[in-house]
């Protein structure tokens, strides 16, 4: 039996633009990555004929490490429902670098159930989560550097909520003091890492409508307390205009296919354990304008 490397590598992957003419967009409404991975500008398709496609969510109980098969069949319903004449379009959760390379492994789905092209998806895919990431680190940044500056704010060093993220599996990085060093390497404090898909960034990025959606949300992100037991912002270091600018690509969805041709939007996915679980809202919304049925996954374990 084949395995799923094996399956997806033998796959017939069509050019982006033929999977993208099935939803009625044109070459010059995406931004191709290579030949087979695009973003669609929200702006442009929320122009198009509007079908207000009814949405399936798939889900699952008592979560497993190695996952329960919710993509995999998300991936197979909207396959199905193309092959009896249906418009269905997917819309699905990118991968975490940490379960990738963890127990759990790829998150693309398995068999002939699977979206492609799968080791893209898999590893860096558009870069999205990178995105996240650095505008992630750079609040933290702002953050330290304004402490060390003066500390207009008065926040307490040792009542800072917000921690730094990577996009991999690293317990070593969990706890940890950050300030070490030469007095001009910042004020000692407590400090931590987290996986990039626990940002709250991450979540909020998910749940945004556009890119001003997005930098309010943004702004409105606790970061720490002050000395007096006062609540501080990200909007107070006025971070959320330079955090909306590293995201102002990575907001538009990804447009990829499955093994059997469907239409797929994979874009953002908060961990379901920590936040809603869910692909971005403008994948969803996207899928639904364009298609009949959006057939989309959510949760880690729904019970």
């Amino acid at each position: 039996m084949k395995s799923d490397v094996e399956i997806a590598q033998a796959a017939d992957i069509r050019h982006i633009n033929e999977i993208a003419e099935k939803l009625g967009l044109q070459p010059d409404q995406l931004e191709h990555y290579g030949k087979y991975k695009a973003k669609v500008n929200p702006a442009d398709a929320f122009k198009l004929p509007k079908k207000q496609g009814r949405l399936v969510l798939v889900t699952a109980i008592n979560p497993t490490p190695a996952g329960e098969g919710k993509t995999t069949v998300t991936i197979g319903l909207t396959d199905a429902l193309n092959h009896i004449g249906k418009k269905a379009v997917v819309a699905m959760r990118e991968p975490s670098l940490g379960p990738v390379f963890g127990i759990k492994g790829g998150a693309a789905g398995g068999g002939y159930s699977q979206v492609l092209p799968m080791e893209d998806i898999n590893l860096h895919f558009t870069g999205d989560f990178h995105a996240i990431g650095a505008a992630n680190n750079l609040l933290a940044a702002l953050l330290d550097n304004h402490i060390y500056q003066g500390n207009a704010l008065n926040i307490d060093p040792k009542r800072v909520l917000w921690r730094r993220v990577v996009d991999m599996n690293d317990r070593q990085l969990r706890n940890m003091i950050n300030g070490l060093g030469k007095p001009t390497d910042g004020v000692i404090r407590p400090d931590g890492f987290d996986i990039t898909v626990a940002s709250e960034v991450m979540a909020v990025f998910c749940l945004s409508r556009d890119l001003a959606d997005l930098k309010t949300r943004l702004g409105n992100i606790l970061v720490a307390y002050t000395h007096d037991n006062q609540p501080v912002y990200a909007k107070d270091l006025k971070a959320q205009g330079a955090m909306a600018a590293l995201l102002k690509d990575a907001i538009k969805p990804n447009l990829v296919q499955t093994i059997a041709g469907s239409p797929a939007f994979v874009h953002g996915g908060p961990f379901a354990n920590i936040a809603h679980g869910c692909n971005s809202v403008l994948a969803t919304r996207l899928a639904q304008h364009l298609g009949d049925y959006a057939v989309t996954e959510a949760g880690f374990g729904a019970d």
